[in-house]
């Protein structure tokens, strides 16, 4: 699942990337907000934004994870969970996700902090059929973080580092009821193959899911 496409998104000349790979984009704290007029709300500063791969993760940086997650799943899922099941909880997944061989733990920060993250999933060993296929998973960005474009960035970098593996396709699923992430999955090339009419169970309504894929790498020819 993924969720909280952002429907504002960066140009492309303003991400750079760090000698490690990871997806920056600079500080903009010279930026003002825009003085009200009439009605009109100001407008939001941009942090610095940032997108990495985390291979371990500290306690202040975990804590800020479980509260992203904790805010998307109250704010309507694309999580699995449709009621947050606690902060320790999701600190034990969180810290076995990062135990897990076929998973990769990508984390995207507004201002230092983490307000979202996303897995990128690896086929088992023994599927040699699908080893040249990984799947997006788990994707999502903390409602108050949203609007910056770090959906957009995340997916990104989750498909360079797909790439980099040597993965020519990647798999997702969503809701239906996640319409900023489809519309942002459809504008990055994602197809739309299939869809799951009993996909979710959330608040007493049965909710299909749509199944998309994209190519990351052109296929070889015989």
């Amino acid at each position: 699942m993924i969720q909280g496409g952002d429907d504002a998104t960066l140009q492309r000349s303003d991400i750079t990337t760090s000698p490690r790979g990871d997806i920056t984009t600079p500080p903009r704290g010279d930026i003002p907000p825009t003085p009200p007029r009439g009605d009109a709300a100001p407008r939001r500063q941009v942090p610095s934004l940032a997108v990495e791969r985390a291979s371990e993760i500290g306690d202040d940086d975990l804590h800020a994870l479980c509260e992203a997650t904790n805010a998307a799943i109250l704010e309507g899922g694309g999580f699995g969970w449709v009621n947050p099941p606690g902060m320790q909880a999701l600190e034990r997944y969180f810290r076995g996700v990062l135990l897990v061989p076929e998973r990769e733990l990508f984390v995207a920060r507004a201002d230092g902090v983490i307000v979202g993250s996303a897995q990128l999933v690896r086929p088992s060993r023994n599927n040699e059929a699908q080893a040249f296929a990984a799947t997006l998973m788990h994707a999502y960005v903390a409602p108050y973080a949203r609007g910056f474009g770090l959906g957009r960035m995340m997916v990104q970098r989750v498909e360079e580092g797909a790439r980099a593996l040597g993965y020519q396709v990647l798999n997702l699923d969503v809701r239906e009821t996640q319409e900023a992430a489809i519309r942002m999955l459809e504008s990055l090339g994602y197809e739309c193959w299939g869809t799951h009419p009993a996909y979710a169970r959330v608040g007493g309504r049965t909710l299909r899911g749509l199944y998309f894929f994209k190519r990351l790498q052109k296929e070889a020819k015989a």
